[in-house]
């Protein structure tokens, strides 16, 4: 059996590591809550409305970024499989730059400027940010992501991205398509919707 050319190596695993402290580092700069200011961890917090959220090990947006992690490894794919970016062994730094993505996002989405656009155009009118040990979750479940990306047939991993998808939006009205959807260019009427939930 042929190896997948996107499996990383050593020093892209390390890379990726080195990405992944250097984001804790910019969080504690940053002075993002270590953990929940409830002052304890959950593996599990369920209540999206709540100030917990966004706060613990997993919760409702959890689905959100093991999808990034499939996509992101679709875009590694992409980029070094199919265009051949970089030459042949490029496709080994596929894991890394996924964690390197990632985690800028998880420094973005923790700035003033998006924390307001989140309050002012979705349904998470109290959200806060996120403390420092769901970020570090969010990294890791991404992490997850990439590597079911990587073992399971690409029908099976797009299959399970759309139940994700479809789970949170009948539990908790919000899923990946619609938070990007809200904050790129946002419906009043799918935020009537989520509201109603």
């Amino acid at each position: 059996m042929t190896a997948n050319p996107l499996s990383p190596h050593r020093k892209a695993v390390i890379a990726a590591l080195v990405v992944t402290f250097v984001t804790l580092a910019i969080l504690f700069a940053m002075d993002r809550p270590p953990i929940c200011t409830c002052g304890y961890v959950s593996l599990w917090y369920g209540d999206i409305n709540a100030s917990g959220n966004s706060q613990h090990l997993s919760d409702w947006y959890t689905p959100s970024h093991i999808i990034h992690g499939m996509i992101f490894y679709a875009l590694g794919w992409l980029l070094f499989t199919k265009w051949g970016l970089g030459g042949k062994s490029a496709g080994k730094w596929s894991f890394t730059l996924a964690v390197a993505i990632e985690a800028a996002w998880e420094i973005v989405e923790n700035t003033p400027l998006v924390i307001d656009r989140y309050r002012s155009v979705t349904v998470n009118w109290g959200y806060s940010g996120d403390s420092i040990i769901n970020s570090m979750a969010d990294i890791g479940w991404m992490s997850f992501g990439f590597y079911l990306a990587l073992k399971l047939p690409v029908k099976v991993t797009i299959a399970l991205a759309i139940i994700m998808e479809i789970v949170a939006a009948l539990v908790v009205r919000d899923n990946l398509t619609l938070n990007v959807i809200m904050l790129v260019y946002p419906f009043e009427f799918i935020r009537e919707w989520q509201a109603l939930g």
